[in-house]
């Protein structure tokens, strides 16, 4: 079983305190298994016989017993506790360490609403189970047998009660588990869907207003929603159903217990301590069955939880460390595609085809083409965001799936094409490039980055605080600020992917003079849709239905390159050409 082995993996640092656990449960359950012999005896020999003194004598022990009883119930709960939280942190923190090593792939493989559910809500299902079967389910069995071994010891004349009562509880419970563990798992996937549909409506706010879609966005909420509720109302009027049943059949256990019973007692072949003791035991022994059903009802749900978390846990990356990792020999940032090719998985066509490039050092690189051409795809290549089908990516002269990931990645500055910041500070934000980097540090990237302006303006500088996103600042802002955070980091080679779009002429223009005087020794790559941002770049690259259909300066693509000449003309005019 899946939960079995989720659990059995992730409780071995707990083994010491399951153990005390144990034995506590099992010194409590006894105590409990002694308490109905006590009082049987106080009756047959203190209440019948009138002896006082062994009715308090034996009264004193029984309280004496209660209060251990007690004390253990507390610590047992205490540890039961700490060994659930404690198993269910390890496990969160087991599956955001697999999802921070998801590529692109991995993530569109689950959803992100999908994997924010299975590392919260889910975890919190078999958290809730293991909390109650670590108390419950060791309780439950040591008192129903011990209980039926006490029972035969009271009076063996009325134990084949117990031999209706049980099994027909039993098989009352398997038929409840066989119908609600399928509704369970369509529970999960359920929510997957109601998080999906809210994080849409909570993040594309503006857009719903802007096209007055707040009605059609509420309906979508509300079928999302109604669906998990008429699955949850299902699951709930099923054990609505049979708890009644289960209470049903401890009654009537009950009544048949008092009535054969007081039959024996009148006949004077069993005494009515005995009775009274032998009552007691089968309430404990229903009462075990009964705490074996509340757990019954948590594993269903638990058992499909743990499915979805092991499908997390047990998804190899696609794109891993090597076995061996190769260390550049230098540190010149130069990028080099060879005969690069890349088509995603079940794709009729390659979205790149045959890239054969250099990126040098010392120069700015720009690539352009059409929307849908593979500007940014072939921009995630290089930090290795996807992997090539064929052909080579190096850097620094070493193939890019030969290095260590990390090793990788400390060596490029990359500010993506969706500006993000976030929750924080100015500084906390630009400190994510090196946390180590000094106010000077910060300042002088805010200043190349053309931000120094608005951020002196902010309330607090460099602790000015930054909402989830960005939001609290604008677009432009945002993208200076993530060119900023990416100039801190001070690497061996810049990947802008269209990051200057929402900058006006002047700053652009000023931001692109300030980077080519500060980072100069450096490979500068810029993916952009507007031809004033890389006309003076040392090199362009056109793509054109991810082909490269031209290389070389402004004037020689202009001479050479039909599909450039078309984007120069198209945003610049004629004029631009002569």
């Amino acid at each position: 079983m899946v939960l079995l082995r989720l659990l059995g993996s992730y409780l071995r640092p707990y083994i010491r305190q399951i153990l005390a656990l144990v034995v506590l449960l099992v010194a409590q359950t006894a105590g409990n298994l002694y308490l109905p012999n006590l009082n049987g005896d106080i009756i047959n020999n203190g209440v019948v016989t009138g002896n006082l003194h062994y009715i308090i004598h034996t009264g004193e022990w029984m309280i004496a017993l209660t209060l251990v009883i007690g004390v253990f119930s507390v610590v047992g709960i205490y540890w039961a506790s700490r060994v659930a939280m404690g198993a269910g942190a390890d496990i969160r923190s087991g599956v955001f360490s697999r999802v921070q090593a998801f590529s692109t792939r991995d993530m569109n493989a689950f959803g992100t609403a999908s994997l924010i559910t299975r590392n919260t809500n889910d975890v919190q299902q078999i958290q809730i189970f293991l909390q109650m079967a670590l108390t419950m389910m060791v309780v439950a069995p040591i008192m129903c047998f011990g209980g039926i071994a006490m029972a035969l010891h009271e009076g063996a004349q009325l134990s084949t009660l117990l031999l209706v009562a049980v099994p027909l509880m039993g098989v009352f419970l398997g038929i409840v588990m066989v119908k609600v563990v399928p509704k369970f798992r369509s529970m999960q996937v359920k929510i997957d869907r109601l998080n999906e549909v809210l994080r849409e409506q909570i993040t594309g706010v503006r857009v719903i207003r802007a096209f007055v879609r707040s009605d059609f966005e509420g309906e979508r909420f509300n079928e999302a929603n109604q669906d998990l509720t008429g699955t949850a109302l299902s699951v709930n009027r099923t054990f609505a159903v049979m708890l009644p049943m289960m209470m049903v059949i401890l009654n009537l256990s009950s009544v048949a217990v008092v009535w054969f019973g007081g039959r024996l007692v009148s006949e004077g072949s069993m005494p009515i301590g005995n009775l009274t003791a032998f009552l007691t035991y089968i309430m404990q022994i229903l009462l075990s069955v009964m705490m074996a059903v509340m757990v019954a009802i948590l594993l269903p749900r638990a058992a499909a939880s743990a499915e979805r978390v092991s499908q997390v846990l047990n998804t190899s990356p696609v794109i891993t460390n090597p076995t061996r990792a190769l260390a550049p020999t230098g540190h010149s940032g130069a990028i080099r595609f060879e005969k690069v090719s890349f088509a995603y998985p079940g794709s009729e066509r390659p979205v790149l085809e045959g890239l054969d490039f250099t990126l040098a050092p010392s120069s700015t690189s720009a690539i352009i083409g059409g929307t849908g051409s593979g500007k940014t795809t072939l921009l995630n290549l290089i930090p290795r965001f996807f992997e090539a089908t064929e052909g080579h990516v190096s850097v620094n002269g070493v193939d890019v799936r030969d290095q260590s990931l990390e090793g990788l990645w400390s060596s490029l500055g990359i500010v993506p094409q969706s500006a993000y910041l976030f929750s924080g500070t100015v500084a906390s934000n630009l400190r994510f490039g090196r946390e180590d980097a000094s106010d000077e540090e910060l300042w002088h990237a805010l200043e190349i980055a053309q931000a120094t302006d608005f951020v002196q303006s902010m309330s607090g500088g460099l602790a000015a605080p930054i909402d989830q996103g960005g939001t609290n600042v604008s677009g432009g802002q945002r993208q200076r600020l993530c060119i900023a955070r990416a100039l801190v980091k001070r690497a061996d080679a810049y990947l802008f992917d269209d990051c200057f779009s929402a900058l006006d002429a002047t700053t652009d223009a000023r931001l692109r003079r300030a980077l080519k005087s500060d980072i100069g020794a450096a490979t500068v790559v810029i993916v952009a849709q507007r031809v004033s941002t890389i006309i003076d770049a040392d090199q362009i690259i056109v793509l054109d239905n991810g082909h490269v259909v031209g290389v070389g300066t402004h004037r020689q693509l202009m001479l050479n390159c039909s599909t450039y000449h078309e984007i120069v003309v198209s945003q610049l005019g004629e004029d631009a050409t002569r």
